[in-house]
């Protein structure tokens, strides 16, 4: 069994990988939050999903690949991460289905329905994410494919809610 707590950060600490230990309003750490929520987000999307399976499935494979993200903004400059990026392939679906999309030049208030508002919820923390990580990257170098990969999927946020938003 895994133990959860600790205590360990009760003096305002926590872990990066490897045990190494930064406070825990580390940019890395307030980042990762960031990324964090919109991961918990996505979740609740997937849970009130009602669209088209492709959809699904990329959102799903979206949501895998932000812990993914999550674990290189974790690993400690100089050390290495096994585990492998696959933000330009989402990147590239997420391109397409923004392009194939018809949406109105504006911004719609969210609440038209459910699953829409809960993108727009998504597409908002995944703006703020990125703009964490434009300040993350100023200290600690973050791979330019990350940062593409944040600006699509609040474009491609934005498309789903706004579909989602005429049902």
């Amino acid at each position: 069994m895994q133990i959860i707590s600790t205590k360990t950060g009760d003096g305002g600490q926590t872990s990066l990988r490897g045990g190494v230990r930064v406070d825990k309003d580390d940019l890395r750490i307030e980042t990762n939050g960031q990324i964090d929520h919109l991961t918990s987000l996505l979740g609740m999307v997937l849970l009130k999903w009602t669209g088209s399976d492709g959809q699904r499935d990329l959102l799903s494979r979206v949501q895998h690949e932000l812990m993914t993200v999550m674990s290189h903004i974790a690993t400690p400059d100089g050390a290495t991460n096994s585990r492998k990026l696959k933000v330009e392939g989402l990147t590239a679906e997420m391109e397409a289905a923004v392009a194939n999309a018809q949406v109105a030049p504006c911004f719609i208030l969210p609440g038209s329905t459910e699953l829409s508002t809960w993108l727009h919820l998504a597409r908002t923390t995944a703006r703020t994410a990125e703009r964490r990580l434009w300040t993350l990257n100023r200290e600690h170098p973050v791979d330019a494919s990350v940062l593409s990969f944040f600006n699509r999927l609040s474009d491609y946020l934005f498309v789903m809610a706004e579909d989602y938003g005429k049902q």
